[in-house]
Parts: C-alpha cells; structure tokens; sequence
C-alpha cells in the first residue's frame, strides 16, 4: 500500500493480470471473482515448477489492490497471460524451461510407444506379438505372401500396399513405431495387395500444448449415462496413500489411465528423486535414442578429468561425438543428434539457448578432430581388452564378429564328410548314375530298412514323402504342391503358356476360360488348366516391354526406356493451337520395343539357324542384319452393336510388320552374309505382328498422317542406329532394314502423296500416262522413288517455273501432297490377283454380250448378262455374287474350268477359243508374282514370262481392242510391264505381299467379339495384345505340342457360346 492506493508487486511470480481483466475494482467481491477466473483458467504447475516456485513470497489476497494494466498488449497463450504478458522462458529459469519441453517430449514419446501405428488401439489388448514398422519382413511372413503373389521383402512396402500410408518418412516423436498383430493379419489375408478389414488409419501430429495423448478429455457423465459418484465424507476417507511414481503411466484418448506395453509393475512403486541433471540427460537419450549407435565415455583407457572428458562428449547425448559438429556459440554435438534435437526442441543450443540453424553448424577444427580421433578406447569384449584409437574402433568390432562368424562356419564344417585328397569333391548331381549309387548306397540301405519296416516296402513313397518335406523347408511351395498333386493321383496339369495358347486361338474371353477352368476342375478332380491369373504372368514375358535392351548410338526423339507396353497412338502427335483435338482411338507398340520381343520371340530359330551351318558364337561378331516387311491396310467397317441402339459405323487400319529373314555377316572384307533364319510363311496371319490399331478411315490423309508420324520418326531413328540385345546368353547387334510392299494401290498412292487411282498416270512405279500404257504395254521400267516423289513434292509447292496448272502437273507427274512414308516401289501380289479377277469379271460379262458388235449397251442389258454370269457360276462353281471382289472369289474365278463355264454362254466359237487362250496365257504368267521364290518354284514360267506377257498385249490389243482402246487397268499394266524387273531385283514379289496383314482383318473382328467392353480404348488394347499373342512363334510350339487339348477344351464348353467360332477354332487345330 502506498499512499492509500494498491500497486502491482513486480517481484512476485504473477506481477501482472491477463489483459482481459478491466480497469481496477474498488469493490473486494468483484476482485475476488477475478482472481477466482484467473486462477481457474491457469495450468497446474508440475513437480519441478512448486520446487521453483517455493521459495517466492505470496501476495496478500486479504484486500484488494488496485492494478494497472497495460492496453496495448495483445493476449497470447494461457501460460503467457498467468504470467503477465511474459512468455515461459522469460519467466522461468532457462535451465527450467527447457526440462519441461525435454519431459513433455519424453512423455509424448512414451505415449507413441504403447500405440499401433495402423489402428491407434493399445499394444496390450491384442494378443499377439508386436511388429516393427521399419523392420524386414520375416520368413514366416514373407512365406504367407509369395504364396498369394507378393514379392515384397519389407513392411513399409507391405503397409503402403495395403493401408495406403507411407511410413518411410516417420519420425518417433510423431508416429509409433510398431504396430499390433490385428493389423498383422489384416496385411498377411489381404496378400499384401488390398485391404479386407475397415482399418481406418488415425492422422498422427506433432506434439502441441493441446495434444490429446498427453492431456485428453475428461469423460462426460452427461453423455454416457453414468450416475455421479457421490463425495465420500472426510470422516470414512481412506488412509492417506504412499506417492506413487506416475511417469510410466499412460493416458489414452479416452481419459483412461493407461501403463505402458510390457511394463510388469503390477503393484505401487514408491517415488525415486533423481536430480534435474540426471533426468534431463534421460530425457536427451530417450530423444535421440543413439545407445547402439554412439560410444559411452566409459570405456576410455585412462581416468581423466571431468572437464577433459565435457570437451569430447556431445552436448545432447553424453556420449563420444560422433561427426561433430560445432555451434556458433562454441558447443559441440553430434551431427544426429543435433538435428532430432532441433526438429523437437528447438532451433536453438542445448546449452545456452543461443540461436542455433541447421546453416550455423560447422565441423571442428582438424586438431581438435585429431586429438578426438587419437582417444584410445578400450574395447569392451571378453578376453580382448585391447586399447584401440577411436577412428579404427569399428573396424576392430567387426574384425570380432568376422572373427565369430569363421568359428560358426568351422564348427559347421565339421560335420560334412572331409575329402581326403585327390580332385575335388563333385556335387551330387554332376556325378553319373554309378557314381551316385555308390555315394549314397548307406543311405540307401537305411531308407530301405525303414520302408521295408514302417510303411511295407513302399520305397517310393518314402522318397517322394523325403523329397516334398525338403521342398517345404526350403519355402519351395509351388513345386511342393505340384509334386502333392502328383502324388495324389491329381496331377497332368497344363503348362500356364498352353492354356494361354489355347485360349486365344480358340477365342475365349475370361467367363468363358473361367467356366471351362471350374468345368474341367468340378468334373475330373484335377487341375488341368491354370487360372486365369497364372495365364496373365505369362502373358507379361511375351507382350512388347518386358526384356532389356540398348540401342547405339540412342534413338533420336525416343525414351530410353525398356519397360514400355501399349502406348496412346496420339502420345506422340504434335498440334498447334489451331489444331482440334484428333477425334479418334488408337493403340500401339513402340517400334523399337516391339521390334525387341519379335528378335527374342525367334530365339530358338536364331539358335538353331546358327547350329545348323556349324557357326559358333565367336563367329557372329559383325552383327546381324534383319530385314522387315512393313504392311498396312484399311478393314472397312468393323461396327459391331454392344447394347442398345444404332449401330455407328467405324472404320478401322492396322499397321503390322513381318520379320522375313535374318543374316549375319561372317567377314567384312568380303561382305558375305549367311541367312540363318527366313520365315517359311510370310503370307500368313501368325507372322504378321500388329504394332498399330486406330479408328480412322485410310482414306483420311490428315489423321491418318498425325497418327502415323510418331511410328515414322521411330522408323527413322531405328534405321540409323543398331540394337544390342541378349541372345543366348551373349549380347549381340542388330541392325534393322525396311521395306514398306505390303500396302494396296490406294495406300500406296496415299502414303507417296500421288494422285487417286483414276488419275491419268497410271502406274505407281513409272512415269507413264494411261495412254501411253495402252500404246505400249510391255515395254516400261521402273522410275519413281520416294526421293524423287519428295523433289517433285517441293516443285509442285513452289512453282519455280511459274507454270500453268497443266504444266506443273505434266512436269510433277501426279504428286500432288508430301510423301510422308518410303515405300518400296514392288507389286503386291494378293491385290494384283483381285484387281485382274475383277478385269476378268467383266471380259466375261462383255462377252456374253457381244460388246464387240454394240458400241453403247444399255444399264438393264450389262444387268442381265451379270445376272446371267452369276447363276451360271452358282451351279456349275458354287461360285456365291460378291458385292466386292475378294481374293477367294479370285482364286476360283482365275481357273479354266471358271472360263469352260462362260464359254457355254459365249455364243460364238470364235470369242470361246480367244477367252481360253487369254486364261492360258494369264495362268502362265501368275505363280512367277504370286509365288515365294519364283527361282525353285517355277523357273520354267519365270523364263517364259517375257514371251507371254508380249503374247498376252497382242491378244488384248486385236481380239480385246474395244474394250482396251487408249487405256488400260492399274493391275494389268503393272502386270504385264514390271514383273520380270522387279523380280530380278528383289527375288520374290509374291513373300512381299500384304496377304497377311488382310488375312488378319477377321481377327480383328474376332477379338473384339471377345474382348467386348464398354470403353473403345480398351477393347483396342485387348485387341492389341491378343493378336499380338496370336503371333507369338513360342505359344504357336506350345499349341502345336498339344493341338489336342483344343479338342478337349471345346468339349467343355456350351456349344451354344461357340458356334461362332466353330470354323476358326477349326483353322487353328489344323494349322
């Protein structure tokens, strides 16, 4: 009191009021209230804050006092407003301060360690044992897994996997670091992979004043029913208990006193004091948790002073640094131990409190480095004792256990047979069958003696029991389960690459494998097919993207990387602004890597190619040289109805590629290639590998050439570099060269950027008008090329000469767009035979009219004598009317028994003889185009073709002349006028043929039936992967083996549910 008036006493532990109290109060009532409100809302000081607090002076409360208080302050935390506007550092003692962070954090952290990382519930109430988060999965576990699948060798992967949660990045301060067995079983029943219980994982947070692990809520009675307990009264109280020691106690969420996990103290342990020094280094340790890692000063050699030994120890740990470092204020600490220390203390010294970042921290100075480095330690090992420098401690600890590990594997040794001199001692397996009997002939003996005893003589069920046992101890359950199975009578299963086979040549979709596979498994008791999810691990070795490879020098524009599967068709397309987004679907492979699985899909022919002309492996050096046949073709309308409504028409092409010989160079000076591989069937549709599926119409030049792009540009990239793949266990180079034939009249023109096929040139190969062709038939040669198409591209864009448009077309003959894609100037064969047949159809048609002799027949008159051509070939032929020509129409119409039919409706004899020649002539000349190697196969006709091919445009150009009058077909002039040329340059016309890649259109229809599916993208990616499986030379061996189980496969199915597939089904037994 001074001067009648109450001031604030300044050295009191509450020398100020919170900032929301008013101005002071004259009445005692009203200040006794507020203190009451501010005394209530303090926080209870602990243990060592009553300590501190003990020898302050209370103030009076007896009156009044009139406070003054300061308006600007702003109100903070609880603590900060009990303590008048001061923060708790400033108030209490710096050394305080920091114990109470230290033991909340060692509180914090002992609350973690009583909980499950997963499901938040304590450790204690689930039986079981408890499992690291960090740790490695152990045999047990790791067993249960690999049976359903999972290859995973740690729990953070498993735990990712199933919980969805990464605890990679935990920290103990934060998250527990254990979890309970409950969950164990929730990961080991859902495979590793999913999760089948409704674990709910709780969001863990750092330690704060409102942490509801360390202060958790007080149960509402209001809320659970419960009946207050009434107050017992100060005369029945019971007998005033012994202090109990509280820091091993843990509160749950739930306001539950709880124990730690493991701890055993069932009955009250009396308080131990221990001082403020030697708690907060327990508190330290408990933080870094560094015993395992860091030394003790103890084991030092020599008794030195305290001092000496503060002057090497970590500030934070109280061990021998390890990779100390140095604080601006002088202290030093251990690099690890430092950085815990601030991510849960502070950013500050332990010592003195000094600002302290992880930028500050610096290494000692090198003498101080060399002086800690020179400490001797005496290692604490029985029986050694040996004073070892503090750098080469580790090292001499592991000398031990190397040390211990040789005495493990000695004593082990002693119990194998000794070999006794002379060569060295030859694994069993690698001895001969005599060798063998001899080695274990006492076994023998006692494996007899016991059968004969215990089981009757049944030796081989005592050896196969002997066997199965050892393959369950090694954790090889798959073959002891095949070898049970076996056993038991129930085995004959199917490898999972046959049952693959046999389902996509037989078009299965998956309910329909699966009936089969329960059918077949209900009906017999036996396992003969594999599922469905062994069948997709097998599918993985042979789809594009699974093996290694390199390519040097790298591919321009192409990632490096190997493990590629089915890409988007528009991944690579390059738009503008004005650009709209390409409405279309496509699929496809990488080139490259598709490229890949088709070498390693013909290893075996490699191999065998190389073997049967005596090369070995140090003679392929130089590289390999693959030669590919590139094929595209549109399939026309491929719409098919799913669900309700219209039915949309789409029209799909497909890019393939056929792999037709492979050669290796034996010697560079001579240049001589041997040919160790040649497809025997490069027609066929089990050769011609898809890389490209899209929804477009070819006749689209723009989204046909956006798609397309990419493949181009790897195209030209593979071409300039070479491939080093594993083949046989040795890496070898593969160079690659293409050869784009397999494409039709209108592909051909629409890829060299050349005018439709009705233009006035004719040919895609020479630079001949269609009356110059007419005139002279025979005698042309071959002159376009992609370069020159490209060079006539750029004078048609520019216009150098300032030419009309006639001109400049004259000049160009006919490119009018950019070639965007070489091609190989040959004839396709199958296209040539169609578009010929079609020439004939209507020579025929012309002849049963007398076209000759009327010069304009009317629409109804060329109805009839179609009409009339049709029913005759119905009865005599079973030739069905095409509304297109095809290539089986052709086959059968190009015969002589096709034109003894027509003739019976030719009335003159005259024309009859004139047609029977004209098909003489043109079945001589058809096996040398439309044969694989005209050289063996028809050397007669190949020398005779010139003279035909003359004979064949003197016949047309007199007897046929009203109809081949200043012009002539496509097919027909390329026929009669580049054959033999293009022959003598390529060898074969026909093995470059784009018959394989149209023979693949009912696939396609095939697959999709099978692979129907909501989404377009996706039934374009089955598609893609089963007509590329359809291909595959290894699964075609394993249908070959066992073309057998096709049979037995159809039995099992509902007719009903194949009858579409009947004849396909037929195609593949056969094949």
């Amino acid at each position: 009191v001074k001067d009648g008036q109450w001031c604030l006493e300044t050295d009191g532990p509450r020398s100020s009021m919170p900032a929301e109290l008013p101005h002071p109060y004259s009445k005692y009532t009203q200040w006794k209230f507020k203190l009451f409100r501010v005394k209530s809302i303090e926080k209870a000081p602990m243990s060592s804050e009553k300590e501190a607090m003990s020898g302050i002076s209370k103030p009076n409360l007896g009156t009044a006092p009139n406070i003054l208080l300061d308006n600007g302050t702003t109100t903070g935390s609880v603590i900060k407003l009990c303590l008048g506007g001061k923060s708790k550092e400033t108030a209490e003692p710096l050394h305080q301060s920091m114990d109470l962070k230290l033991e909340e954090t060692d509180n914090h952290i002992k609350h973690l360690r009583c909980l499950c990382r997963l499901c938040g519930i304590l450790l204690r109430k689930v039986s079981g044992p408890i499992h690291d988060v960090h740790a490695v999965l152990d045999n047990d576990s790791k067993n249960s897994l690999r049976k359903m699948g999972c290859t995973f060798t740690k729990w953070p992967e498993v735990i990712h996997k199933v919980f969805k949660v990464d605890v990679t990045t935990d920290t103990e301060s934060v998250h527990p670091l254990s979890f309970c067995h409950r969950c164990w079983m929730t990961a080991i029943r859902g495979g590793g992979v999913c999760n089948l219980s409704e674990t709910k994982v709780p969001e863990w947070k750092p330690h704060c004043a409102l942490c509801h692990l360390c202060s958790p809520k007080k149960q509402s009675f209001h809320t659970t029913g419960r009946k207050r307990r009434t107050a017992t009264s100060r005369a029945h109280s019971f007998v005033k208990r012994t202090r109990l020691e509280h820091s091993h106690i843990t509160v749950s969420s739930e306001g539950r006193v709880l124990r730690p996990f493991g701890s055993h103290l069932h009955g009250a342990a009396l308080k131990t004091w221990k001082s403020p020094s030697i708690q907060r280094k327990h508190w330290m340790r408990t933080i870094t948790h560094c015993q395992k890692q860091h030394l003790s000063s103890k084991l030092m050699s020599e008794n030195f002073p305290v001092d000496f030994l503060r002057s090497f120890t970590c500030m934070v740990c109280d061990h021998l640094l390890s990779h100390p470092v140095q604080a601006p204020c002088g202290h030093l600490f251990c690099h690890s131990c430092i950085i815990k220390y601030k991510n849960l203390i502070g950013p500050h010294c332990p010592a003195c409190n000094l600002p302290c970042s992880s930028d500050d921290l610096i290494p000692p100075a090198k003498t101080f480095l060399f002086v800690l480095h020179s400490l001797l330690l005496i290692c604490p090992r029985d029986g050694c004792g040996q004073h070892v420098r503090l750098d080469s401690f580790k090292a001499h600890c592991m000398s031990h256990e190397a040390q211990d590990a040789r005495q493990q594997s000695s004593q082990l040794d002693d119990y194998l047979v000794a070999n006794k001199g002379g060569r060295p001692r030859q694994h069993l397996l690698s001895l001969t069958r005599r060798a063998q009997k001899h080695r274990l002939r006492s076994l023998k003996k006692q494996v007899r003696m016991f059968a004969d005893k215990e089981e009757g003589g049944d030796l081989k069920s005592v050896c196969l029991t002997l066997y199965l046992l050892a393959l369950r101890s090694a954790n090889e359950h798959r073959m002891a389960d095949e070898l049970e199975v076996t056993m038991q009578g129930r085995g004959f299963a199917l490898h999972p690459a046959v049952c693959l086979a046999i389902r996509v040549n037989t078009f299965l979709s998956c309910s329909q494998y699966h009936k089969v596979y329960r059918t077949v498994k209900a009906t017999s008791g036996r396992q003969i097919f594999q599922p469905l999810h062994a069948l997709r691990a097998a599918e993985k070795e042979l789809l594009p993207g699974f093996h290694q490879f390199e390519w040097q020098p790298a591919l321009k524009n192409v990632s490096a990387s190997c493990n590629v599967r089915i890409i988007n068709g528009l991944s690579g397309w390059t738009s503008t602004l004005d650009d709209s987004p390409p409405e279309t679907i496509t699929r496809r492979f990488r080139y490259d890597v598709a490229l890949v699985s088709a070498i390693k899909d013909l290893e075996e022919d490699i191999v065998e190619g190389m073997r049967e002309r005596g090369m070995e492996d140090s003679a392929c050096t130089l590289g390999f040289s693959v030669l590919i046949k590139e094929s595209c073709d549109g399939m026309g309308d491929v719409s098919e109805k799913h669900g309700g409504g219209p039915v949309v028409p789409e029209k799909a092409v497909r890019f393939s590629f056929t792999i037709m010989s492979i050669s290796v160079l034996l010697d560079e000076g001579n240049r001589q290639e041997v040919t160790i591989f040649t497809e025997p069937k490069p027609n066929s549709e089990l050769c011609c590998k898809p890389l490209c599926l899209m929804f477009v119409d070819e006749a689209d030049h723009e989204s046909l050439t956006a798609v397309l792009a990419p493949m181009v540009a790897e195209r030209n990239a593979i071409k300039e570099s070479r491939l080093i793949l594993t083949i046989a266990g040795l890496p070898r180079s593969f160079r690659f060269h293409f050869r784009g034939s397999g494409y039709d009249e209108k592909m051909v023109r629409e890829f060299e950027g050349l005018e439709a096929s009705g233009s006035t040139y004719v040919c895609t190969l020479c630079d001949s008008s269609r009356v110059e062709a007419a005139k002279n038939m025979v005698l042309h040669s071959v002159t376009r090329s992609h370069d020159e198409n490209l060079a006539r591209y750029e004078i048609w864009r520019t216009n150098p000469f300032s030419e009309s448009v006639e001109e400049l077309r004259d000049r160009v003959k006919g490119v009018s767009t950019k070639p965007f894609i070489e091609t190989h100037s040959t004839l396709d064969a199958l296209h040539c035979e169609i578009g010929n047949a079609t020439e004939f159809y209507k020579i025929f048609q012309d002849e049963i009219g007398e076209v000759y002799r009327k010069e304009n027949p009317s629409r109804e008159e060329r109805r009839s004598w179609r009409a009339a051509l049709d029913k005759e070939l119905r009865q005599k032929l079973k030739l069905k009317p095409v509304m297109r020509m095809n290539g089986n129409y052709a086959r059968k119409l190009m015969t002589l028994e096709a034109v003894q039919v027509v003739c019976e409706l030719v009335p003159s004899e005259e024309r009859r003889e004139a047609l029977r020649e004209l098909m003489r002539l043109y079945l001589q000349m058809k096996p040398v185009w439309r044969s694989t190697c005209p050289a063996k196969e028809c050397p007669d006709q190949l020398c005779r073709y010139s003279f035909n091919s003359q004979s064949f445009a003197d016949l047309i150009s007199t007897t046929f002349k009203y109809r081949y009058k200043g012009k002539i077909t496509n097919y027909l002039h390329k026929t009669l006028a580049h054959v033999p040329e293009i022959i003598e340059r390529d060898g074969s016309i026909g093995a470059w043929a784009s018959e394989g890649n149209e023979s693949a259109n009912k696939l396609f229809r095939r697959f999709r039936k099978m692979n129907a599916r909501q989404s377009k993208a996706f039934e374009l990616e089955d598609v893609l992967k089963h007509h590329w499986l359809y291909t595959s030379k290894y699964l075609q061996r394993f249908m070959q083996a066992h073309k057998y189980s096709v049979k037995t496969l159809q039995a099992t199915i509902d007719p009903a549910e194949i009858q579409d597939s009947k004849s396909m089904s037929q195609e593949v037994i056969d094949f």
